[in-house]
């Protein structure tokens, strides 16, 4: 097929390069060498006369990314076979026909093609072989072999198996491209890689045939633009280019030295370059990866894929300046979020959420427009994650929003006034306890029955009933109560006594804190497997074979004492098994749908800890909080007012042991709520699947609430829809959100400026005093938890759901987090030194290393 005959809805037969190439040739002032693609039903012809062939596809799919040999070994028999086979005559008379019509003399350019390349959701920039300066047909066909073989490669092997695609399913086609010679080449890309900004173009240039910028043969001059302005110009020294060999290929060359640093393009011409890569990101409708080449003062556009590194920005309506902070980082839960996930906890919570990559974000712009709304925002996210303060300075200090006169309203925002206080009464918190506790067991009682559009209709009215228990009047200043007392001794007995992080002690074995009460529970659990031998064998089973569902406690209850521990199991599942890793997604398995996942832990518990340890572990944690109380009181005391200063200071404390526990319960009657709000919703998938109307029940996972209460309603659901949303899903798996993000797709990075850590240490957020030094074990999943006595937990972040793993460790580090998330209250709780926000620290921690945390200073050291 000619480049003139191809558009974006050939990628099936063309693959993704040449389907660029159609459309990039379709583009008004965009030059692109002439060519045309041999199809992937050249490939497919190929593929279908060597037998042998699929055997070896059968090998390869069952082999595991990392083993490398076995790819090396199988990739290469396939590369050998698929290289050697003899083409068609009538392709060989077609590819020669295009050469014949293009000039059979010229060079060509052969290039692979894949079907999975050049995606939106996924590049395979440099997966597959490209072939330069190929003359003759005999050439060309033996590289177009070439090509095809190296959809076989070691590394385009791995990547498929990485990405998850299937290796029967990509197909190669060949793009053949006349030459160009140029005096420069390089890369263009439409927005920052780096910072993702897409009012940014990043342009790379080096002299001869963008090749050696490719390979890393040379480092290129570098240019950023902005609305038509360089901003930035690095000029390189460039020793070598690559440059077209006269038998055919290329070759490395040597620069003279007089042009060595000479830049490879005017200012003039990086412009024009940059006006052009905008035309070919407007026709293709998101940021582009262009590689470019320049001969004389023309230039040709030889290749333009997406950026698929870049986080999404929410989309608006408007051409106004808006800053997004991420609600996952507040949340503990950065994960990608299916959309039914989504769109519940947007009908959930009582802000708009737009989102962007599977994530929510909240657009703070209109408070930071307002001089009130910036200094108390800055402050109360501040306190929460410092990276974020940071980041939003540096927002402000741009002047990237616009600053509203003091008489403007700014509209509604994010933050509100203060709640009100109220005295410091326990019966307040047993009240709001008793009021959820109430609305759920109607909830659970009433939705039982409902089916069809009534089931949706009842979980909207619910959900305004969660909103209207959370709204209670008491409720907002109950956990602020408790976060500001712990604020306020914290500064005060700093200032006072000298002593750091005071409130952390005095928040121990706090009442009603149902997420700590949820680990220390299921060391009772352990209790009652302990004694029994061949129920913890059965365990270990369960675990080392990767057992799924709830059908295990059946089987244990035929051993001797696992009719015992399966009940204890089961209560444990009664009370909190609506918990589960990323939580706030009602999409993502709950513990009762999959008990195994504690499996690990309890028998964790039961090695490492003797009888009754839940109880003493509280009562453990009460005394040193009833015993720093006293310490602090008589060294108060003692100081000039110093009555007075004790006095007030307990009742700070008395205030906070009355308020901090109820931090923790709301989100638990949230997340009650979605289980039973789930477990309507998978009934009535299973009644959708049975009517034919879905294929599978977690098909409602990828339509949002409404979609879906519309498919219950019509009997109609879509299925390419939902198919694209799996896909789109699954793209967004591979991104890492950021904290703050702005409207051009600025990814705003913020740092702890700070000099107190010692050289190498990872700097983070204090929220838990203390200082422990120990073996890091680094864990991303609670099923894979392995922990011994002394271990030093190490995670991306820890939402309630991971509770049950502190009590079985001596320090925590996550690389999300804040002084009042779940995991810094419960770290406290249980007297866990702990540091938080440390950027990449499961990828700079090493499992099995001796670290030291400093809770209490807020970093952390490897030691070995």
């Amino acid at each position: 097929m000619g480049f003139e005959k191809i558009d974006a809805t050939n990628v099936a037969d063309v693959g993704g390069k040449g389907a660029h190439l159609g459309e990039l040739s379709r583009i008004d002032g965009v030059r692109v060498p002439d060519g045309f693609c041999v199809t992937t039903d050249a490939f497919q012809r190929i593929m279908a006369e060597a037998p042998s062939i699929d055997a070896q596809l059968d090998l390869l799919s069952r082999v595991e990314p990392d083993d490398r040999e076995a790819i090396r070994t199988l990739s290469a028999e396939i590369r050998r076979v698929v290289e050697d086979v003899a083409m068609p005559d009538d392709l060989v008379a077609a590819i020669s026909e295009s050469l014949t019509r293009l000039g059979e003399h010229a060079s060509y350019a052969v290039r692979s093609s894949a079907t999975a390349e050049d995606l939106p959701t996924a590049s395979f920039a440099g997966q597959q072989d490209s072939y330069l300066n190929i003359v003759g047909l005999t050439e060309i066909l033996r590289h177009v072999r070439r090509c095809w073989a190296s959809l076989f490669t070691e590394r385009a092997v791995t990547y498929r198996c990485r990405n998850g695609f299937d290796h029967r399913k990509v197909r190669m086609a060949v793009v053949v491209q006349q030459m160009v010679f140029p005096d420069a080449a390089g890369m263009l890309f439409t927005a920052d890689p780096v910072t993702s900004d897409r009012k940014t173009a990043t342009v790379e240039a080096g002299w001869g045939l963008g090749e050696a910028l490719v390979s890393g043969l040379v480092a290129g001059d570098v240019y950023t633009v902005r609305d038509d302005q360089v901003v930035t110009t690095t000029v390189a020294t460039k020793e070598r280019s690559v440059q077209a060999s006269p038998g055919g290929g290329v070759q490395d060359t040597p620069i003279e030295p007089r042009r060595q640093t000479q830049p490879a393009l005017t200012d003039a011409q990086v412009v024009r370059l940059v006006r052009l890569g905008r035309r070919i990101e407007a026709h293709f409708g998101r940021p582009q990866d262009i590689e470019w080449c320049r001969t004389g003062d023309d230039f040709h556009i030889v290749q333009s894929r997406p950026i698929t590194t870049l986080f999404p920005i929410p989309t608006t309506e408007d051409q106004e300046n808006h800053v997004y902070v991420s609600v996952g980082h507040q949340q503990m839960m950065t994960d990608a979020m299916k959309p039914l996930g989504l769109s519940v906890w947007q009908l959930t919570t009582p802000h708009p959420m737009p989102e962007a990559g599977g994530r929510l974000f909240v657009d703070v712009a209109p408070v930071l427009a307002t001089n009130a709304g910036r200094v108390r925002l800055i402050d109360t996210l501040g306190r929460s994650d410092p990276l974020i303060r940071d980041a939003l300075r540096t927002v402000v200090d741009r002047g990237f929003v616009r600053t509203l006169p003091e008489d403007e309203d700014s509209g509604a925002a994010p933050v509100g006034d203060p709640p009100a206080p109220i005295e410091t009464d326990p019966a307040i918190v047993t009240r709001l306890i008793r009021q959820s506790q109430e609305s759920v067991a109607t909830l659970r009682r009433e939705i039982e029955d409902l089916s069809g559009p009534a089931l949706f209709d009842f979980i909207l009215a619910d959900i305004a009933e969660l909103k209207r228990v959370r709204s209670d009047p008491q409720s907002l200043p109950a956990i602020m109560a408790g976060m500001e007392a712990s604020w306020w001794l914290n500064d005060h007995l700093e200032t006072w006594l000298g002593e750091k992080n005071a409130a952390d002690v005095l928040t121990q074995s706090v009442p009603h804190n149902v997420t700590s009460e949820m680990g220390l529970a299921l060391l009772d659990v352990a209790d009652m497997v302990r004694p029994h031998p061949d129920v913890m064998a059965f365990l270990q089973r369960v675990v080392d074979e990767g057992r799924e569902g709830d059908g295990f406690l059946d089987e244990l209850a035929g051993l001797p004492g696992g009719r015992e521990a399966r009940d204890a199991i089961r209560g444990y599942l009664d009370e909190y098994g609506m918990r589960c890793a990323g939580e706030i997604d009602i999409t993502r398995t709950r513990w009762s749908e999959h008990p195994a996942t504690l499996v690990p832990t309890i028998l964790g518990n039961a090695k490492n800890f003797e009888p009754g340890a839940g109880r003493r572990r509280f009562e453990q944690g009460l005394q040193e909080a009833r015993q720093k109380e006293q310490e602090l009181l008589t060294r108060l005391r003692a100081l000039p007012d110093g009555d007075e200063k004790a006095e007030e200071t307990k009742r700070m404390i008395d205030r906070v042991r009355t308020f901090a526990g109820y931090r923790e319960y709301p989100k638990y009657d949230m997340v009650s709520r979605y289980f039973i709000y789930k477990q309507a919703l998978l009934r009535e998938a299973d009644r959708l699947v049975r009517s034919g109307v879905l294929r599978e029940r977690e098909d409602i996972f990828f339509l949002r609430f409404q979609e879906l209460r519309e498919v219950a309603r019509t009997g109609d659901a879509d299925a390419g829809l939902i198919r694209e949303r799996r896909e789109a899903f699954r793209s967004y798996e591979a991104l890492t959100p950021p904290r703050v993000i702005t409207s051009d797709g600025e990814v705003i990075v913020g740092r702890y400026r700070r000099d107190d850590a010692p050289p190498g240490a990872l700097a983070g957020l204090p929220v838990s005093a203390g200082t422990v030094e120990g073996r890091a074990r680094v864990i991303l999943d609670m099923a894979q938890a392995d922990l011994e006595e002394g271990d030093i937990l190490v995670t991306a972040y820890t939402d309630p759901s991971w509770s049950p793993l502190f009590v079985a460790v001596a320090g925590l580090v996550t690389e999300v987090g804040g002084l009042m998330t779940h995991g810094a209250v419960i770290a406290r709780e249980y007297g866990l030194p702990a540091v938080v926000g440390v950027e990449q620290a499961t990828r700079l921690i090493r499992d099995g290393q001796r670290i030291r945390v400093h809770g209490t200073d807020g970093y952390v050291e490897i030691l070995d």
